[in-house]
């Protein structure tokens, strides 16, 4: 029989249930739909976590003394490194450079009259232009100066919990280079909502020259963060400032965390995967398996009018192939108009929520991307699932003797 034929009658008989072939091609679509969200997910999560990690908080490359431990923010002038400017100047020397900002970070705690909390303190240059992030993310008061005194800026969260407006005094105390205590009175300059609540609720800003006094490390710093106009020159950045006496970090070893956690919950993902397409694959099985009993009568009669096993089973398996092929065109159609929504607008993130998630740059909006590869190759594989799947009752269709089907029919 012809192949135009096959595809002839299998067509005719999907059109025949048009109600059935509906609703299966309909799940067909909505598994499909499914996989792609969460693989736009995926790809929105990896872009742009790093990215905005990248932008806000950990630069392309980041130069530290050798001795330097981040988690416990030393103050320790053999944990330093010293005299920003020489470095600065010399990491904007090169070519691959676009900016570099010394920084210098430690812990503290802030207070007003009524509550006290934990946080970190930065130490900035206000001028750079890695900065601008927090410039552009002033929503009351003003940004820095470089010769400011006395003045901080506060995250807008970690304000409205602990009711700080603009001019109001706080104190802030912490210890020094030599481990004393210390407190000072500040005035709030400006309150801060970068949109990530997890760095904004967590930091006071000053500007450096006030961050080195006030923690009496001298003309010392914690790291210098470079931007580059090309990530792909991180290494060899990098390895121009790696001696027995400096380490300089990657984008990649500095949002290591980002990096292997989605590659983690890629096994997830995939597990999920599975399961989705399983259940397509039982739901098309059982449709055509539906098919075959309701249509014993007219197997039998092909089969004595000298359709052999292999053309019986080659029908069956040309409708289950439409059957797929209808569902993905419309999880297609659904899946990306998902995707779109995902990507240009996005999920929003309760602040609250966003502010608890440590180790990561998440905003109060969470958006997909696009990943036409994946996508096409999830099509793909959903439609070779779903074909081996049709096997099964295209073969006990075959397998139905012309008297038996007759008779089963009756």
């Amino acid at each position: 029989m012809a192949t135009s034929k096959f595809f002839a009658i299998a067509f005719r008989n999907l059109a025949r249930n048009g109600r059935r072939t509906f609703l299966t091609a309909l799940a067909v679509a909505l598994g499909l739909v499914v996989v792609m969200a969460m693989s736009s997910l995926i790809e929105g999560m990896v872009s742009t976590m790093v990215a905005d990690s990248i932008r806000i908080s950990t630069g392309h490359v980041q130069v530290r003394n050798i001795n330097y431990d981040v988690d416990n923010i030393s103050l320790l002038s053999q944990d330093l490194l010293q005299n920003p400017e020489a470095w600065k100047t010399q990491a904007e020397a090169l070519p691959e450079v676009q900016s570099a900002a010394p920084v210098l970070w430690s812990g503290g705690l802030l207070s007003t009259p009524g509550e006290s909390v934990g946080i970190q303190i930065v130490g900035i240059d206000p001028d750079d232009a890695f900065f601008q992030p927090v410039r552009q993310g002033i929503v009351a008061g003003q940004f820095l100066q470089t010769d400011d005194r006395g003045q901080i800026l506060v995250g807008k969260m970690l304000a409205d919990q602990m009711e700080i407006t603009v001019g109001q005094r706080v104190s802030l105390a912490a210890s020094n280079a030599n481990g004393e205590g210390q407190e000072g009175v500040f005035i709030v300059a400006g309150l801060v909502d970068t949109g990530f609540p997890s760095i904004d609720q967590h930091r006071v800003i000053l500007p450096l020259a006030q961050a080195q006094s006030f923690s009496g490390v001298g003309n010392r710093f914690s790291s210098l963060i470079l931007t580059l106009h090309d990530e792909a020159d991180a290494p060899q950045v990098a390895a121009l400032f790696a001696s027995p006496d400096t380490q300089a970090l990657t984008w990649e070893d500095l949002n290591s965390l980002i990096l292997s956690s989605v590659k983690n919950g890629l096994i997830f993902y995939y597990v999920l995967y599975g399961i989705v397409f399983l259940a397509v694959a039982v739901l098309i099985a059982n449709t055509l398996l539906m098919s075959v009993f309701a249509r014993a009568r007219e197997i039998g009669i092909l089969a004595s009018l000298g359709m052999n096993r292999r053309q019986i089973t080659g029908l069956f398996l040309v409708e289950g192939i439409l059957l797929a092929l209808l569902g993905i065109a419309i999880g297609l159609v659904l899946g990306l108009g998902v995707v779109a929504y995902m990507t240009y607008v996005g999920i929003s993130v309760p602040a609250e929520t966003a502010a608890m998630v440590e180790g990561f740059t998440m905003g109060t909006t969470i958006k997909g991307g696009f990943a036409p590869v994946q996508f096409v190759v999830l099509s793909l594989l959903l439609l070779v699932i779903v074909s081996l799947v049709s096997l099964y009752p295209a073969s006990y269709a075959a397998r139905m003797e012309p008297v038996e089907a007759l008779h089963h029919a009756l």
